[in-house]
């Protein structure tokens, strides 16, 4: 391939499906100018890395344990604007399209696309370009966002560190796990707790377990 650069691109990959993760791997060393500066399967794990690292670009799959491909990408655009991401995924709805644009990514990647796409994709990123996937329309999106204008929907009203205690719920942890991994008190936990259920109209676990899954935030078993 042509240079993407002066120097190797510097690429953190996260997934949480090791053969996925393999396979991206293999297409990123074939490009012959890329460096692999870390590579993870859990979203947290993946910011710290990031945050480690500062690689040119992130590659991340939208559901991960911990957080969201998602959530990463926002928080790494509010403190890294020089780290680019490239959001990879299986989804081609208007919802998971608009949410990776209002993160600030700089690619939505199907991970069934062709192996090119990945190179055009890289180059995009590096550029300050962004990159879809031909089978993601551009107007569809945009069409979406003029329609919906200001994020709206509860998901979205939530704060970030709401979303990130849901879906820590979700995942079966206690309210003493919580507080423990997000270095918060317990009573900070119930409190972001009960306010994430109010706005949500929802007061049961496993009610927030099932809205969790449906707004992709976790996998389903």
């Amino acid at each position: 391939m042509t240079k993407l650069g002066a120097k190797p691109v510097r690429v953190l990959l996260a997934d949480d499906h090791k053969l996925v993760r393999a396979g991206f791997r293999a297409m990123l060393d074939s490009l012959g100018d890329v460096e692999i500066v870390g590579e993870t399967g859990d979203g947290r794990e993946a910011l710290e890395l990031i945050r480690q690292h500062r690689p040119d670009v992130a590659l991340l799959d939208i559901t991960m344990p911990s957080l969201t491909g998602l959530e990463v990408a926002a928080r790494v655009a509010n403190e890294m604007q020089n780290v680019r991401i490239i959001i990879l995924s299986m989804h081609t709805t208007e919802d998971y399209i608009a949410r990776a644009v209002r993160a600030g990514v700089s690619g939505y990647l199907l991970k069934n696309a062709d192996p090119v796409e990945l190179e055009l994709a890289l180059r995009a990123a590096v550029n300050g370009q962004m990159y879809m996937s031909p089978t993601v329309s551009k107007q569809l999106v945009e069409d979406y966002l003029r329609r919906m204008g200001p994020e709206t929907g509860p998901a979205e009203q939530l704060t970030a560190r709401q979303r990130e205690i849901l879906q820590l719920i979700a995942e079966g942890k206690s309210t003493k796990d919580i507080a423990v991994a997000l270095d918060l008190s317990v009573k900070t936990v119930e409190t972001h707790r009960k306010d994430l259920m109010d706005r949500l109209g929802i007061h049961d676990v496993a009610g927030l377990v099932r809205y969790a899954i449906r707004a992709g935030i976790i996998k389903a078993d």
